[in-house]
């Protein structure tokens, strides 16, 4: 599903104008981010828990000319 395909079910499920709509999905998925870029966990009961994770830093090998590299650690 589409972010546009979201709006349009909130939409039609509510009774409110696309616009209107928008604004509230834009909303939640803003107050999401921001509290991922902080660093902290979202919890929706009965959907799911968005979090951020890191990723060690691991061994890796270059497939075109087979040397060993590191693959530097990063967020999730």
């Amino acid at each position: 599903m589409t972010k546009k395909e979201l709006v349009e079910r909130v939409s039609k499920k509510v009774g409110l104008t696309k616009r209107t709509a928008e604004s509230a999905v834009n909303a939640v998925f803003g107050n999401i981010r921001e509290a991922m870029v902080k660093g902290d966990k979202v919890v929706i009961t009965g959907f799911g828990t968005f979090k951020v994770r890191k990723r060690a830093s691991r061994a890796g090998r270059n497939p075109q000319t087979g040397n060993s590299l590191t693959i530097a650690g990063h967020k999730l």
